[in-house]
């Protein structure tokens, strides 16, 4: 398990290469990386700033981490998150997660996602043309959210 919160620029590449070469059992590996859009709701963004509680954040996506492990058998998990200020294309998420079988991990990367964008105590400031502007959840995010806390709940679905 790799949880880091970190300022400086993230090296996908070098994560998901040091992942593959300790893991010669891992059948799949599924990642998913998070980059700073040029627009959102119609507006051009110039940077973004991601604020968090030092300490608590980390809790928390180690939290996910762990939630993600008893849900589904998985050889190793990798979450690195940024904050600070960021420009357009920079990467600001990088999750993977290997299982023996791509199912469980397709499963778990999509399941962490849609934790950490709704749970993890992260706030977004875009910058645009008209000033800074704090971005809100978006409804879409927390119906993700859910559909993983029913299937986690009796009578819930086996599969998605």
């Amino acid at each position: 398990m790799t949880v880091v919160v970190q300022s400086n620029t993230l090296d996908e590449s070098a994560l998901l290469r040091n992942l593959r070469h300790s893991l010669p059992q891992a059948g799949a590996i599924v990642s998913f990386l998070g980059q700073v859009r040029s627009l959102n709701e119609g507006e051009a963004i110039y940077t973004l700033t991601l604020e968090h509680y030092p300490g608590m954040t980390e809790k928390s996506l180690a939290r996910l981490e762990q939630e993600a492990r008893a849900r589904w058998d998985l050889l190793a998990v990798e979450i690195h998150h940024r904050v600070g200020s960021m420009d357009v294309g920079e990467a600001i998420v990088f999750v993977a997660v290997a299982s023996h079988h791509r199912q469980q991990a397709f499963a778990a990367c999509e399941f962490l996602m849609d934790q950490l964008k709704t749970t993890a105590p992260f706030w977004k400031q875009e910058a645009t043309a008209q000033g800074t502007r704090w971005v809100a959840a978006k409804h879409s995010d927390e119906q993700a959210r859910l559909r993983w806390e029913r299937q986690a709940q009796p009578g819930g679905p086996e599969e998605l």
